[in-house]
């Protein structure tokens, strides 16, 4: 890195915190403020969560003089979305003792909690670490969870691709030990030889970094959307290797032309565990060296993947690697979605698929679906699978005892939800944005259950109910739930406004485009009205939404 860059704020503050330390330590034994202090608020990223505050509640407590209702999300480092039984009830526990109680399945396959106060982090961590769990390194300037396909109709080669995925999860894992020192009470003095990080350094990464491997022909990870993904090739049940994708990303600015989502380029296919993880390891190692570490609007890997170019890149992938890349294979993807319901795999273990709206694990009046998760999981007769659509499966169950799951999941309501519950909304997906996320502009997961019971109504209007149809909302351009990767992406610009994007592919390799800007609920259902008629009327036999739309509105 040379001398003469001009650093921003966050890379000073990285540089100078002791392995991640800073002055967490402190910030925690602070009792005048149920905040941390503000070069902390970088750190603790990368412990694995993020400071809000209760944005419904802020006008009312500034006028009453107080300090915004300061909380923490935490989230958990679930490689390929995996947790034995003991661990959620675990989870369970936790989140009823010290958070919202609501237990959140991220668009990335790990769970997360809401509304822990600064007291509460410890013992939250702690609970964790006692159930052999982490929260290490899910957030900041660092590679995150790693995702992996989730559903056993790819059992044959799945666990296999899982520790791989668990192998990169390691390799990529920073080399500190503040978070056990402030977060697990050890006894541990900082020395920089002791954990000194070949790949992380001082510095970590410019930005996120994110890993997916896809097992075609199902792209339920969202391949593309990732800084590194891996598409696995399969050749008569046998993994052979893996295609290798690189420079995805989704985050944009409102009015920022210079930035923009992009999805990730194949650059060719390698062969060989080790050769992989050396790839994805240098492919890290460079975005270090050369990623934009003055802007961070500009410090995605896609950036530095544009400005160098692909060529460049794969010569010094293949360098730093020692291993030359093959010529990409052939792959298909025909489904993003998860499949709902029963399924058996290759050894007779059976499986159960939950539609889980948004990812928010709560009991309902007519779905108690907390209380039946705890429920099985006591029984420690299934583990969990949690999926990138934001559901999960209830895994590897014996033939014994599948009869056992299935009463249970009969008795709490969730089989007739499952059953009941339609395919467009089935495929949706939101952001949490609002109260929590510091960034939203506008409503996502509180507000899109009820914005598709009126888009269903339309689709009904038109004998489209049985479209499979991908719809995702995100309250600000930053694409946590992957709006711009939908066949209709509806992405928030101010508090009851969005931006209507149309026309991506159903299988996950095209963008969608800008089609309306700042349109209220009134006017996003009559453009979807007109949109939904023309799609009855001119469609082409079997084509998709997404394809139709990119056809009809942007080439007429």
């Amino acid at each position: 890195m040379s001398d003469n860059i001009k650093l921003s704020n966050i890379e000073k503050i990285k540089m100078a915190s002791r392995g991640l330390r800073g002055t967490l330590a402190e910030s925690l034994q602070d009792e005048h403020t149920g905040a941390i202090r503000e070069d902390d608020q970088a750190l603790i990223k990368f412990h694995g969560m993020y400071q809000q505050d209760d944005r419904d509640r802020r006008e009312e407590r500034a006028e009453k003089k107080l300090e915004r209702l300061y909380t923490f999300m935490v989230r958990l480092r679930l490689t390929g979305g995996f947790m034995l039984p003991q661990q959620w009830v675990a989870i369970h526990h936790a989140a009823g003792t010290y958070s919202t109680g609501v237990i959140k399945i991220t668009s990335r396959q790990t769970i997360q909690l809401h509304g822990i106060i600064k007291a509460n982090i410890k013992p939250t961590l702690q609970a964790f670490h006692h159930a052999d769990l982490t929260t290490i390194a899910t957030c900041g300037d660092i590679n995150r969870n790693v995702l992996c396909s989730a559903h056993p109709a790819y059992s044959p080669v799945h666990e296999q691709v899982f520790a791989i995925a668990d192998k990169i999860c390691a390799r990529l894992l920073p080399k500190t030990k503040g978070y056990a020192e402030i977060w697990l009470d050890d006894q541990i003095i900082y020395e920089p030889e002791a954990e000194k990080d070949d790949l992380y350094q001082d510095r970590y990464l410019p930005r996120k970094f994110k890993i997916a491997i896809a097992i075609p022909p199902n792209n339920d990870v969202d391949v593309f959307a990732n800084d590194i993904g891996l598409i696995a090739i399969i050749e008569n049940n046998v993994l052979i290797g893996f295609n290798i994708a690189i420079g995805g990303g989704l985050a944009s600015t409102h009015g920022n032309s210079d930035t923009y989502p992009r999805l990730a380029t194949v650059i060719g296919f390698v062969q060989g565990e080790e050769n992989v993880l050396k790839t994805v390891y240098a492919v890290a190692a460079i975005q270090r060296d050369y990623g934009n570490r003055a802007d961070r609007k500009f410090a995605r890997l896609k950036y530095t993947v544009d400005k160098y170019g692909i060529d460049w890149f794969k010569k010094e992938i293949e360098a730093r690697s020692g291993y030359t890349f093959e010529t990409e294979k052939p792959y298909q993807f025909v489904e993003r979605a998860d499949q709902l319901g029963w399924h058996q795999n290759h050894v007779g273990k059976w499986y159960y698929t939950i539609f889980i709206e948004n990812g928010r694990i709560t009991d309902t009046p007519h779905v108690q679906l907390k209380t039946a998760l705890l429920k099985i999981a006591q029984a420690g007769i299934a583990n969990f699978r949690f999926t990138c659509n934001q559901n999960v499966i209830i895994s590897d169950i014996a033939p014994q005892h599948q009869s056992k799951v299935a009463s249970i999941l009969t008795e709490y309501g969730i089989i007739t939800q499952n059953e009941s519950t339609s395919p467009v909304r089935q495929r949706s997906m939101a952001c949490v944005a609002f109260p929590t996320c510091p960034l939203a502009l506008a409503e996502a997961q509180r507000y899109l259950p009820n914005l598709l019971t009126k888009i269903e109504l339309l689709l009904k209007k038109y004998e489209l109910e049985q479209e499979a149809i991908i719809i995702r909302m995100t309250g600000c351009p930053n694409g946590c739930a992957r709006s711009y990767a939908a066949e209709i992406g509806l992405i928030g610009t101010a508090y009851g406004k969005y931006n209507l994007y149309l026309g991506g592919d159903y299988e996950g390799y095209r963008l969608n485009k800008l089609y309306r800007e700042n349109l209220e609920e009134a006017t996003i259902l009559v453009t979807l009205d007109n949109c939904f008629r023309q799609f009855k009327l001119n469609r082409k036999s079997g084509e998709r939404f997404g394809d139709f739309a990119n056809n009809y509105f942007f080439n007429t």
